[in-house]
Formats: C-alpha cells, sequence, structure tokens
C-alpha cells in the first residue's frame, strides 16, 4: 500500500477551502552537507518543507486543529524542525481551545539527527499531556506505515484511536527487526486489524471515513453540557415483580441488552475497543454516544456475549477503568449498565486480578469528578455487577436485581444445593424494589409489559430515565454532588 500524501489526506478530512497553515517555513540545522542535500532532495520530491504540517480548518463544521505526517518527506521522521512545529501546533490548539486531530504516518526519529531528534518525542508527548488536561479531544487516526518513536509517544495517546485498514503500525519496524535478528517479523502482527482485536486500536476505518467519525465524536462533546428536557421517569408500583420471578425475567433470551438499548435511545454512538494498553472483552461494550442529546461516555456489559466460559474477567474490568477515565478527561457524564450472571471464575482471571480491579472500579466511581449515572438493566450478579453499580443517580428496571452471588449460588453456600433459590432471592432483599425500599436505587421503571416482548417500549422508558437523571445532575455543583456520592456510599 502506498501512503497517502499529506495533501491528499487533508483534501478527504478538511472541509474545502478551509485550511489554514501554522507552519512558519522550516530552516535547515545542520552541517552535514550530505544531510542538507538529503532535506533539499525531500523537499523537492514531497513539495513540502518537512515532514509534518500543522494547522487549522473544519471537519464537518467542527474547527479543529490538524497535524498530518507527510511519509514522502524522509519517510515522515520527526528531527528536531519537525518536533518543534508539533509542540508548537498543539500548545496552540490548547491555547485556543480546539480539539486536536493527529494523522501520523512515520518511520519514527530521524536518523541523521540522532538523539537531539529522539528527545523531541518527550517534548510532543508532554504537550498531548497538557491538551488533555484542559480536556480537549485528542483524536489520533494511524496511517500506513506508522512506526518507531511517533507510534510510541503521540501516536498512541488518542482518547480515541483509528487506524488505516490493513496499515503496518508497530514499535519497532519489521525491516530493523530484520536486520538486527536476521529474521523476518511475522506478517499479520503489526496490522491494524490486529492491534484493534488486542485492544491498541478502538476502530479501523479509511481516510474517507474520518470526517463521519470526528463528527460524531466531537458533538458528543461538544454536547455535554446541553440543556437537556427532563422527561418524566416511569416508577414501579409498589406491587413489583416477586425477586424469584425477577430473576427468571431477567434470564429471558430475548430480554434486551446494552446494545439494543443504546439503539433506541442514544445517537453518534461510537464504540470503541478495549483497554488501549493490549487487552479486550467483548462481553463488555465501551462506547462515547448521546443520550437525551448530551454527550456521554457508557460502559455497559453485554449480556448477549457472556455465557459460561466468556464471563466478564480482569481485562473486561480494565477496559471499564478506561471509560472512567475517558470520561474525566473528556469531561463527559458517565452511564454505566450493569447486566451480568457473574464474573469469570477461573485460574485465568484469578491470576489477572481480579478482585483488585473490582477494588479500582469501586474507587474510580466513587472518586470519579463528573456525573455517573447507573442503570440495574437486568441481572446483577456479584463482583461484576458491584464494580460498575456507585453511582450519583441508579436506575433499575422492575425485574432487575442486584445479589452477592446468583441465589443458586447463595443456595449452595447455605443449604449446599440449588433447591433453596427462589427462596434465597425473596430474602436477600436482592429486588429493584427492596433496592428502592433500601435506598440503594433511586429510580425503579416500571415494566409494564414484558421487554422481551416490547422491547423498544422498554428502552425508551429507561431511555428517558436515565436523561431525567443526566438533566438533574448537570444543575448540580460538581463538588457538591461529588460530596454527596462519597455520603451515599459511606
Amino acid at each position: 500500500m502506498t501512503p497517502r500524501s499529506a495533501a491528499q489526506v487533508l483534501a478527504v478530512v478538511v472541509d474545502e477551502d478551509t485550511w489554514v497553515s501554522w507552519d512558519a517555513p522550516s530552516v535547515d540545522e545542520t552541517d552535514d552537507p550530505r544531510y542538507a542535500a538529503d532535506l533539499a532532495r525531500a523537499r523537492e520530491t514531497s513539495g513540502v518543507d518537512e515532514s509534518l504540517l500543522t494547522g487549522t480548518g473544519l471537519v464537518r463544521g467542527h474547527r479543529v486543529a490538524v497535524v498530518v505526517s507527510e511519509f514522502g518527506f524522509l519517510a515522515g521522521s520527526i528531527g528536531r524542525a519537525a518536533g518543534r512545529r508539533m509542540v508548537a501546533a498543539v500548545r496552540r490548539a490548547t491555547a485556543e481551545g480546539l480539539p486536536l486531530l493527529a494523522l501520523p504516518a512515520s518511520g519514527g526519529t530521524r536518523m541523521q539527527e540522532g538523539t537531539p531528534a529522539f528527545l523531541q518525542m518527550v517534548a510532543i508527548a508532554a504537550a498531548v499531556v497538557d491538551h488533555k488536561a484542559a480536556r480537549l479531544p485528542y483524536l489520533v487516526h494511524l496511517r500506513h506505515p506508522t512506526t518507531g518513536g511517533v507510534f510510541a509517544s503521540w501516536g498512541s495517546l488518542g482518547h480515541v484511536t483509528l487506524a488505516e485498514p490493513d496499515a503496518l503500525i508497530g514499535f519497532l519496524g519489521p525491516r530493523v527487526y530484520e536486520g538486527l535478528t536476521g529474521e523476518p517479523f511475522p506478517e499479520s502482527v503489526q496490522r491494524a486489524e490486529n492491534l484493534r482485536a488486542h485492544g491498541l486500536v478502538d476502530i479501523v476505518a479509511p481516510v474517507a471515513d474520518l470526517p463521519r467519525y470526528v463528527d460524531a465524536l466531537l458533538r458528543i462533546h461538544r454536547s455535554r453540557t446541553v440543556t437537556a428536557r427532563s422527561a418524566d421517569a416511569p416508577v414501579a408500583a409498589p406491587a413489583a415483580p416477586d425477586a424469584w420471578d425477577a430473576v427468571l425475567a431477567s434470564r429471558h433470551p430475548n430480554r434486551p441488552g446494552v446494545r439494543d438499548l443504546l439503539r433506541h435511545i442514544a445517537t453518534d454512538v461510537v464504540a470503541l475497543s478495549g483497554t488501549g494498553e493490549g487487552e479486550s472483552d467483548r462481553g463488555l461494550l465501551l462506547a462515547m454516544a448521546r443520550i437525551g442529546g448530551r454527550g456521554v461516555v457508557v460502559i455497559g456489559q453485554d449480556r448477549r456475549l457472556q455465557r459460561p466460559g466468556s464471563l466478564l474477567g480482569p481485562a473486561a474490568l480494565r477496559v471499564a477503568r478506561r471509560g472512567m477515565a475517558l470520561a474525566a478527561d473528556l469531561d463527559l457524564p458517565l452511564v454505566t449498565v450493569v447486566d451480568t450472571p457473574g464474573a469469570d471464575l477461573s485460574r485465568d482471571s484469578e491470576e489477572g486480578g481480579l478482585a483488585g480491579e473490582i477494588a479500582r472500579c469501586l474507587a474510580d466511581l466513587i472518586a470519579l469528578p463528573v456525573a455517573t449515572v447507573s442503570v440495574v438493566l437486568g441481572q446483577g450478579a456479584g463482583g461484576a455487577a458491584l464494580a460498575l453499580y456507585p453511582a450519583d443517580r441508579v436506575i433499575a428496571a422492575g425485574s432487575g436485581w442486584l445479589s452477592p452471588l446468583p441465589p443458586e449460588g447463595a443456595s449452595v453456600i447455605v443449604h449446599r444445593d440449588t433447591d433453596h433459590a427462589p427462596k434465597l432471592a425473596r430474602a436477600q432483599s436482592i429486588s429493584a424494589a427492596d433496592l428502592l425500599a433500601h435506598g440503594f436505587v433511586d429510580v425503579v421503571v416500571a415494566e409494564a409489559t414484558d421487554p422481551a416482548d416490547d422491547p423498544i417500549a422498554f428502552c425508551r422508558d429507561i431511555g428517558d430515565a436515565v436523561a431525567t437523571a443526566l438533566a438533574e445532575l448537570a444543575e448540580v455543583d460538581p463538588a457538591r454532588r461529588t460530596d454527596a456520592r462519597m455520603r451515599r456510599f459511606a
């Protein structure tokens, strides 16, 4: 695959006639005549003065700062001049309050400049950290190829990371690896699709699709503080389902799950993938979306992908914690959806730190600086459910429930059989009505009809309750809100 030029990328991504360059002319800083000749030749063949172009333009009407690599200029390598240009652009974007879109395609550090060029990666990373600390979006689209120090610095720091299909992406370039080891690097490892499968890339999409994703993500971010109309959330009557009947209803194979919920109540849904650190778990959904017109991060346990042998393990909870950090970074409310038959009980989960991840999820949720809403959508068994439960507002479906173990597990512990599960379900205060009575839930959404038969109405009722909670929390001072959450769970 031949890398696109920077001009070709900008023509596709930036709205026509809106690009404004931020770049001053580059000046050579070398006494090496061979390197000077290389620079002159690179300018002539590429048509640009450096390996990196920066500026601003509109992307589907959003004003965005953009940094884009020119691979035709010495393989997009980063030297001192390119590094300073990048740092200046990131800091200007921060000062002007602009989201930043990075489009790297680079072989990494420029070898002709050695360590001074290598250390530019630190300066660039520092500028990106400051940009993100300002609660401004940093979006990355990894183009073919992206390797070396670029991938190991600003290419891997995005709030959301996309990648070009079949793009070569990796820390060590395959040619360097083969030269050092005498063996070829496995072909399929450093490919965009493999990185997505391992939770290092969120979305694999061509450059032509990038404006659509940027538009959705920026609409989500910009609508985080909209004034949305509060809907009247349906509240269950005292005659709630029997606890054991609720457990059985929550397990119906056609009961709507988190993906159905988002399909019916959310817009601009952008599903993300994995932890960004080499792990993923398809049983846990991480997405950015708008609910009731308000931008949010959603973490949801996907009931359809949790089966014996594929229950939620520590990787799923690390994905959840990435979502919590993303919400805090972008100042977006967080919505969690609890719907799980329980955590994975296995050697791998024990050695992978399942208990610690549950604890860290609880700690992160309790201290999170943004508004939080939790939805007990169905099953709520054990620590996996508890890990997503604490929030400023807790909403439960009429047949939702929360317990230390599935009732059958509790029966085994107490009676050494599973026959007493219905009795224990009723005795342990696990039902939505019990949780409401004890103050552990704020709103119970009545199930006027069976959600398995009427999923759209059910999802919309839940959506109204979530939109109402988000609107109410938006009116609360953040410091008071966090303090109230702490006191609630004390």
